[in-house]
């Protein structure tokens, strides 16, 4: 898939599984364990993939949607970057964000397993998505220019009809 960074293009490995299709296995590491896609997705999950938390616009998404966290109960909240699990840490201290689980993709497994891994740059490309349990992709959103902000409002807004439909 061809994405944009500040204009210039670059490619991920392959093209992301679309809606409707289930999310291939995938491995990310969490403070002290190794998480599956199995383990992940206890149920219903949005999963925020930001290239570098220390960015400014990965760190601005990763604050807009922890803010979100309280008003989805029934919904987990992920992002996934290709930062370590120290890096996000101290991202989280620094930031104050306490709510949003931050899971490091460090390996790129889960990059490659969903064709998100842009391999000249060694991260992950900005996407979100909407997962059912099951492992059924809802929604996402693959953004082609990396240095544009996710679009917040139609995301949650999906999350909100899924919530109100239960």
């Amino acid at each position: 898939m061809e994405i944009t960074f500040h204009g210039v293009a670059s490619q991920t490995e392959k093209m992301p599984p679309k809606v409707g299709e289930f999310l291939p296995e995938f491995k990310v590491l969490a403070p002290n364990k190794t998480l599956s896609t199995k383990e992940l997705l206890t149920k219903p999950s949005l999963i925020s993939v930001v290239p570098d938390i220390d960015t400014r616009v990965c760190s601005l998404s990763t604050k807009h949607f922890n803010q979100e966290v309280d008003k989805y109960q029934g919904f987990n909240f992920y992002t996934i970057s290709t930062n370590t699990l120290a890096e996000q840490a101290n991202w989280c201290a620094t930031e104050g964000v306490e709510k949003m689980q931050l899971l490091s993709d460090v390996q790129a497994e889960f990059g490659k397993a969903l064709g998100l891994y842009v391999a000249d740059k060694k991260i992950d490309a900005r996407s979100i998505w909407i997962v059912a349990e099951n492992g059924k992709i809802l929604y996402q959103e693959l953004i082609k220019e990396q240095t544009n902000e996710p679009d917040y409002k139609t995301a949650l807004g999906f999350l909100e009809h899924l919530e109100n439909n239960r």
